[in-house]
């Protein structure tokens, strides 16, 4: 048998062995605790981390950035010297909707005045604008009276080829009428370019600047290429008056040139309102 000192050096072991055990089992738990509450706090970071980066902590939304409205192409105007410097127009932020009033004085008469249509032709009215800020059209001369019936201005060289180191493309070009089996606009339809139209026009086209037609007859060409911007409000009687002006050659071999000189002596342009476009008048 063993001796009473085995059994209690037996005893004495189980209950340390137990110990032993007991001590595992806590630190075993206490790091399960410890992990759980490190993967919960980094879960948190993340969390914040990522609304922080969307701004959720801004005391302020983030505003979204504007869009452009218009873009302006650059022109080289050491490869065309008719070109003047003028800067650009705004790009941002420019008035998309209502009318915008234009006066156009001449040397024949007038003022001639002018509704731009913002919602059919925002870039075409900011264009007309800047330059008219920048007295681009005045003491400038209209160089054509087409054979297409109508007055164009715009271009201070003279030349169809001049304007600002800038250009845009069309907006508002109209649709091509109907034709009848004669290829002729289909009878009853309204004209493309009624009279009273003002419309940009480009050299080569689709490439706007400053020159634009103030048409003084209705006009309805099979492939319209020129892009409607405004509509005469006051002074047609004068731009009918100056269409019946003797034309001479321009040095081209076109009689379109006014024999007597056209000279738009200011152009301005007033600020935007919400009222509609009005129609042409003859007053």
């Amino acid at each position: 048998m063993a001796s009473s000192r085995d059994r209690q050096r037996k005893l004495a072991r189980a209950k340390l062995d137990r110990q032993l055990a007991r001590r595992a089992a806590v630190a075993k738990r206490r790091r399960q605790i410890q992990a759980g509450v490190g993967a919960a706090v980094v879960l948190v970071l993340i969390v914040a981390g990522s609304a922080w980066a969307l701004g959720a902590f801004d005391s302020e939304p983030k505003k979204q950035a504007a869009e452009d409205t218009c873009l302006w192409t650059p022109q080289d105007a050491a490869a065309n010297a008719n070109l003047k410097d003028v800067g650009t127009p705004a790009t941002k932020g420019l008035p998309t909707s209502g009318t915008r009033p234009m006066t156009v004085t001449t040397n024949q008469g007038g003022p001639i005045t002018v509704d731009l249509d913002l919602a059919a032709s925002p870039c075409g009215g900011a264009s007309l604008a800047h330059l008219a800020s920048r007295k681009f059209y005045d003491t400038t001369k209209c160089h054509e009276i087409t054979t297409e019936g109508a007055l164009r201005c715009g271009d201070p060289s003279g030349t169809g080829i001049g304007g600002p180191t800038y250009s845009f493309y069309d907006e508002n070009v109209p649709t091509a009428p109907e034709a009848s089996p004669s290829a002729s606009p289909a009878p009853g339809q309204p004209p493309v370019y009624p009279k009273g139209t003002v419309a940009l026009v480009g050299n080569p086209p689709g490439t706007n600047g400053s020159q634009f037609l103030i048409f003084f007859k209705d006009f309805s060409p099979a492939k319209p290429a020129y892009s409607v911007v405004g509509r005469v409000t006051g002074g047609l009687d004068v731009v009918e008056k100056i269409g019946k002006l003797p034309t001479v050659d321009n040095g081209s071999g076109a009689k379109v040139k006014p024999k007597t000189d056209v000279v738009i002596q200011s152009l301005t342009v007033g600020e935007p309102n919400a009222a509609p476009a009005s129609s042409p008048s003859a007053g």
